[in-house]
């Protein structure tokens, strides 16, 4: 699962528009990510994304978006490396083959396709308040326990 370096590659998912409860929810998940080492994937915008990767430069580590379309500019100001699919919302695939396991937290039909996804490709996936929908989904109640589960996945 890690890459030729032994990082490990987090992908958050959820909303792209969202309460500042859950942006702050999301900025959690993504320093818990940083001060593990890992390296966090997403989506690149804003909503969830962005508070990820707030929270994960907020503690000096490395983030890398997906993005929709064909400007690096359009990625949040956190992201340290966009990659431009130019495949809209099929951008969602990439992130999940990109990463090594998902944090899903809440969204709408886009973290649902990323979700299916995931499940499809046997990737782990840690819920931290998404989608209910498989009973491979392991359920976490705050974003130190939903990262700490997720790195220990991708051990097994």
């Amino acid at each position: 699962m890690p890459d030729s370096k032994g990082n490990i590659y987090v992908g958050v998912i959820g909303a792209g528009r969202c309460t500042r409860k859950l942006r702050n929810l999301a900025a959690e998940v993504g320093k818990e990510i940083a001060r593990e080492g890992a390296v966090l994937v997403c989506g690149g915008l804003d909503g969830i994304m962005k508070g990820a990767a707030d929270g994960a430069k907020s503690e000096g580590g490395v983030t890398i978006g997906i993005l929709p379309g064909t400007d690096k500019s359009d990625a949040n100001e956190f992201i340290d490396y966009a990659v431009c699919s130019g495949f809209g919302e099929a951008r969602n695939l990439v992130i999940i083959r990109t990463a090594d396991v998902v944090i899903a937290m809440p969204g709408m039909f886009g973290t649902l396709s990323e979700l299916g996804f995931a499940l499809k490709m046997k990737k782990p996936v840690v819920s931290l308040g998404s989608w209910d929908v498989d009973d491979k989904i392991i359920k976490a109640e705050n974003a130190k326990e939903a990262v700490s589960l997720a790195l220990m996945e991708t051990r097994k």
